[in-house]
Parts: C-alpha cells; sequence; structure tokens
C-alpha cells in the first residue's frame, strides 16, 4: 500500500465521522447507520470500482431526500427506520438493474444547469435546516420558508452556549480549509470533544451526540400496508438518480482533471454493491460525495486503497473513540455540515450560465424548484426541466439558408456570412436540429413557405447533417414535402445523407429520393445543376 494512500486515506476518515454523524441528522436516523454505511459503501466501491477518488458514504443529498421520501410515506419512527433499510436495499435493485441494462448513459439527460441549480437549492436547504441544530432551539416547520420565520421568531429563546459552540466550530473549518492536506474535520471534532469535557458543555445546556452503537441488529419490521411500500418504491427513482447524477458528476470531474478512465455502467455496478452491502448493515444510502471525494484529491489520492484506509481508519477510530465520539456537541456536526456545503453557494457556475446566454433560466428554475416545492418534489421538478428543456430545443423548427464561401467547397450559414453566394435558382437549407416526430412536418413546412415566397427556385436542397436517423413521422413528412414540392415543379436533392437514412429511403420505396441524394452539399448542387440542364 502506497504512502499517499495512507495519508489520504486517513485525512478522509477524519471528515467521513462527523459528515456521517450529521448526515444521519438530516434523515433523521441514529447516526451509526451512517457510519455503518460509510464503512461498507467505502470497501465494496473499492473493491468494484474505478475512480480512485471516490469517496461512497452517505451524502446531505441523499439523506435530505431520503428524509423527504420517508416523511411522505409514515411519521412512525420505528416504521421509518425500517423502510429506510428496504430503501437503501431497493437503491441497490436499481443501481444493479440500470447497469444490467447499460443505462449509464442515461444520465446525460439531466443537464448540467439543472444539476448546478439543484446542488445550489438543495445547498440552502440544507444549510437553513441546520441552523437550529447550530443555535440550539427544536424547531419543525413543513418548508424552508416557516422555518425561516420561525427560526426569527425564536431569535430571543437561542441557546448562547450552542451558539458560540457552532460560530467558533465553524470559523475553524473555514480557516483550516486554506491549509492544504489538514484533516480540518478531524481536528475540529476532536477539539469539540475537548471542549465538550473542558468546559462541561452538556451541563451548560449543549447538545451532544450520545452514545453510538455500531453492532447491527435484526432489522425489526413492523407491519405495513402494500400502499406504503408502493409508494416508496416510487420514492426511490429520484433518490437513485441523484445519487447517480452526484456521484457520477463527482467522479467524472476528477477523472478528467488526471485522465483517468471511468465507465458509468461499471461505476452504477459498483453503486449498486456499496448499496446493497450499506442496507445489509442497516445503513444509509451512499454515493461519491463531492465534498468527500475533493478531501480524497487534495490529500493526495494514489489509488482506490485510499477509500478502503478511510473505511478502515473511521471503524479503528469508532472501536477505540466510540465513547469519546458521544461526547460531539452537536452545533459543532452542524458546522461540518454547512461547512462541507459552502463550496455549493458559489454563484460562479450560474454567473457564467447568465454570461454565456445559455440556460440561466433552467438553473435558477431548478434551484427555485427546491426551495418551493422541497427537495424531493424539487428533484422531480428540475429532472422535468431538463427534458423540456431538451425537448424544446430540438422541437423548435429553425433552419439555416446555407451560401457557397468563395470559390471552395463549404457552405455556410448566410445570416452569418454575407459574403457567401447563393447558387442561382438554388435554396439550400439545414435544419439547425436533428429531425424526429415533434419537429419535422414544422420544419418542411417552413422551407416549403420559403419556397413559395422565390417561385422562381426550381432546386431545394436540405442538408441532413443534423439527423443520425429518422422516424416513421419524419420519414414520412420528408417524403410528403418532395411530394409537395413536384406538385410545384420544383425538385427536392438531399445533401450529407447518411447510409442508415439511405437504407430507410430505400424501404420506404424512396429509390427515386436516393438517387437525389448526396453525401455532401458542394455535390448535391453538383448533382442538382446536371439535372437542370438535362
Amino acid at each position: 500500500m502506497r504512502k499517499g494512500d495512507v495519508i489520504a486515506g486517513i485525512s478522509v476518515a477524519g471528515l467521513m465521522l462527523p459528515e456521517a454523524v450529521a448526515y444521519a441528522g438530516i434523515a433523521g436516523l441514529p447516526p451509526q447507520r451512517a457510519i455503518s454505511a460509510a464503512i461498507a459503501g467505502s470497501l465494496t466501491y473499492a473493491l468494484i470500482g474505478r475512480s480512485r477518488f471516490a469517496i461512497v458514504s452517505p451524502t446531505s443529498s441523499s439523506a435530505a431526500i431520503l428524509a423527504a421520501s420517508l416523511g411522505m410515506v409514515s411519521g412512525n419512527p420505528a416504521m421509518q427506520a425500517a423502510l429506510a433499510t428496504i430503501a437503501v436495499v431497493l437503491v441497490g435493485l436499481a443501481f444493479l438493474s440500470a447497469s444490467a441494462a447499460h443505462l449509464g448513459g442515461l444520465t446525460g439527460f439531466v443537464s448540467r444547469p439543472v444539476l448546478r441549480g439543484f446542488a445550489f437549492g438543495l445547498a440552502i436547504t440544507i444549510i437553513l435546516k441546520q441552523l437550529p441544530i447550530l443555535v440550539g432551539v427544536p424547531l419543525h416547520a413543513s418548508d424552508i420558508f416557516h422555518l425561516v420565520g420561525a427560526l426569527t421568531l425564536s431569535l430571543p429563546r437561542w441557546h448562547l452556549a450552542s451558539v458560540a459552540t457552532g460560530l467558533v466550530a465553524l470559523a475553524a473549518l473555514l480557516l483550516l480549509r486554506r491549509i492544504p492536506t489538514c484533516p480540518a474535520a478531524f481536528l475540529v471534532l476532536a477539539a469539540g470533544i475537548a471542549g465538550s469535557f473542558a468546559l462541561d458543555l452538556p451541563e451548560r445546556g449543549v447538545a451532544v451526540v450520545g452514545k453510538v452503537d455500531l453492532v447491527p441488529g435484526w432489522p425489526q419490521l413492523p407491519a405495513f400496508t402494500m400502499l406504503e411500500m408502493q409508494r416508496l418504491a416510487e420514492l426511490i427513482v429520484p433518490l437513485v438518480l441523484i445519487l447517480f447524477a452526484e456521484s457520477w458528476g463527482t467522479m467524472r470531474a476528477m477523472a478528467l482533471r488526471h485522465g483517468d478512465t471511468i465507465e458509468p455502467n461499471r461505476e452504477l455496478a459498483a453503486l449498486g454493491a456499496a448499496n446493497l452491502a450499506a442496507g445489509a448493515l442497516q445503513g444509509m444510502p451512499v454515493g461519491a460525495g463531492f465534498s468527500a471525494g475533493s478531501a480524497s484529491e487534495s490529500a493526495g489520492a494514489v489509488t482506490r486503497q485510499t477509500g478502503i484506509v478511510a473505511a478502515l481508519g473511521l471503524a479503528l477510530l469508532m472501536l477505540l473513540g466510540s465513547g469519546l465520539v458521544a461526547h460531539l456537541p452537536e452545533p459543532v456536526l452542524a458546522a461540518v455540515v454547512i461547512a462541507a456545503l459552502t463550496h455549493a453557494l458559489d454563484p460562479a457556475p450560474l454567473v457564467r450560465l447568465w454570461h454565456l446566454g445559455r440556460d440561466p433560466l433552467i438553473a435558477l428554475g431548478a434551484a427555485a424548484g427546491v426551495l418551493v416545492l422541497g427537495v424531493l418534489n424539487g428533484m422531480l421538478f428540475a429532472i422535468l426541466l431538463s427534458l423540456a428543456a431538451l425537448i424544446r430545443r430540438i422541437s423548435t423548427p429553425t433552419v439555416v439558408r446555407l451560401g457557397r464561401l468563395g470559390d471552395g467547397h463549404d457552405y455556410v450559414d448566410i445570416a452569418r456570412h454575407p459574403e457567401a453566394m447563393q447558387p442561382s435558382g438554388l435554396m439550400i437549407w439545414r435544419p439547425a436540429v436533428p429531425l424526429f416526430f415533434a419537429n419535422a412536418e414544422h420544419i418542411f413546412a417552413l422551407i416549403a413557405a420559403f419556397q413559395a415566397a422565390e417561385p422562381a427556385t426550381h432546386t431545394v436542397i436540405v442538408s441532413l447533417e443534423e439527423s443520425f436517423d429518422l422516424d416513421s413521422t419524419a420519414l414520412d413528412a420528408l417524403m410528403e414535402f418532395d411530394a409537395t414540392l413536384r406538385t410545384r415543379s420544383t425538385t427536392l436533392h438531399l445533401a450529407r445523407v447518411r447510409d442508415g437514412i439511405r437504407d430507410l429511403l430505400h424501404s420506404a420505396g424512396g429509390d427515386d429520393l436516393v438517387r437525389r441524394s448526396s453525401y455532401s452539399v458542394d455535390d448535391a448542387v453538383m448533382s442538382a445543376r446536371a439535372d437542370a440542364s438535362r
């Protein structure tokens, strides 16, 4: 085992403990569930996964979605604990099924702007939910707006010792973060325990973690209805999506920075096995969180053995120091969560989208969805927003008119290149999006309207370079467009036609249209001129 992996693993273990306890609090579960899940998840992933930086353990976003899911299913703590175990197992099975079906590529349907907006809104939500713990006032609210109101009204009841403990821990975390390879969370954890003893914080009214029992018992399954199980199964989908989106985003970003190779379907299988292992220990859902992965990267991880060292280090820490961990002040845990999420509050990615003029409203909509609708419904809204943006973009009937650039073979958009020449008697159009059932008829109707406005045009060339294939609706629309032009004594030629589309035209009886198909725009122009001269 390499020295770099040992050092990085120990550093990461110092972060995993307070984060695990804090994330268990977010989910409303005992801390041992998150600690057991972190140990099992990291060990299992290290054996199967391929990212050398990924640390698979409970994450803030999955904990928040799990809490929302369990709250919608049952308000009974015993029932929620049992259903949480079932949920983890279902998550693992869902990941393994997705891997077997090679569905890793579906992650691309949730766009990065949506993920950034969701992460921004989720970070605000989780931080706000940690504030009652930090100020030592138990508050319960249906949404964050009521929570902010209740927190403001409770100002006279804020516990000064808890506030001071949390703010000192938060300041220390933010300052120590500036020191490379410094296990800030571990040092603050140790200082919090020492301060709890030295200042007798429990006697001063500061809440502490309490006893953490790592020995798992047999899961207790109280009576539950099939309706509750059905609703839980439905709520697993957003949990799986956010876990893989968060995990894949972390893995891929770090792999790109270091030239590593990872494969989504392999990672799906690794995450599935890690969640099954966590479920076997009655843990929580696990994924490759950004904060733990970043800590592994900055600490100098060399191989996946970093995750093994981190898991064993966490287990050893609990075996030798569980009695000390019981005295850890809860405001310190709240500070750890807040500090870990401050990176997600950086507005730079959203500002960049605004400057680019691409998808800023989509990102802001995803953030607003989490804040207004809650974590679970916000995640579903973010997914729908991503798909809606995709559908809107590819269904918009946009076409570009092409002209010849100089004496070469290049044909470009004449709106951007006014110097480009349009061949006499010809119209050359290029749909700006792939043709499919939602846009094909609109696009061909648009081109037909342009041709009707210029009746001297005897040939229309349509470049299909954006279309790799055609569905039956787009195929029918193309052939109907060809027939419409013929009634106007105008000939249709196709350019940049791929072999698959040619085969499809053959199968549909469009042999004559295949004859009028070319592999380039310049070839189509020459073919059209040859036909016109006959």
